[in-house]
């Protein structure tokens, strides 16, 4: 069962996840908050291993509680959930360790297939939430690379391969499917990524795919 704890100040968004989790057999709702410091709170008491994460809330917000509970809890995967008026929030809450992005807008299933797959260990997130990403991300590096080959490290061609279909959302079984190769080869190749381009996640990699401009990132 994934332990799921919501943080969100609007109490009919809460109330809509909390529905949708409850209707399945594998995810429970173990708690909500409508502030960040009252879910760095919740996390301490309730353990959950997937918190869904408001960005903007009043006092403490989404970015400071998503550092302090993994700074406290570094077993916690936190996937955000973000608005269209959210992106000058979406880098600093990836630098604070986020593990994936949603949009609020995403289709039910998104949203449940999501959860699974943070609290699996991967990093999802919505395609036009890398988009934007990758324009915040890029705005906010004071000295960034221009886009193109030039921006990565020395790569191998497989691993280039791999990098893109990351950049495209892929999970690693989509990537196994996609490129013929097993799936503990696609997981070989993302953490010899992840090691050779100092990426401490896959939404890290997803970004650094797309503004290289790897082809079919983003």
């Amino acid at each position: 069962m994934i332990r799921v704890l919501l943080v969100d100040d609007q109490h009919l968004v809460r109330a809509g996840l909390r529905m949708l989790c409850g209707a399945t057999d594998d995810i429970e709702v173990v708690g909500e908050a409508d502030n960040g410091h009252q879910a760095t709170t919740l996390v301490a008491q309730t353990l959950p291993d997937v918190v869904l994460m408001d960005l903007r809330m009043p006092g403490v917000d989404g970015i400071t509680a998503t550092a302090r509970i993994l700074a406290s809890r570094p077993s916690t995967r936190v996937l955000v959930l973000t608005t269209f008026d959210d992106d000058e929030h979406l880098y600093p809450a990836l630098a604070a360790g986020a593990h994936g992005f949603l949009a609020k807008d995403a289709a039910p299933e998104e949203v449940l297939d999501a959860v699974r797959r943070v609290a699996a260990g991967d990093a999802p997130f919505s395609r036009t939430v890398l988009r934007r990403l990758v324009s915040t991300a890029v705005n906010a590096r004071e000295n960034a690379v221009p886009p193109g080959a030039s921006a990565l490290p020395e790569l191998t061609g497989r691993e280039r391969d791999v990098l893109a279909l990351v950049g495209e959302g892929l999970s690693n079984a989509d990537i196994a499917q996609r490129l013929h190769i097993g799936v503990t080869t696609v997981k070989t190749h993302v953490a010899s990524l992840m090691t050779k381009t100092g990426s401490s996640n896959r939404v890290r990699l997803a970004v650094l795919a797309a503004s290289a401009g790897l082809p079919g990132a983003g």
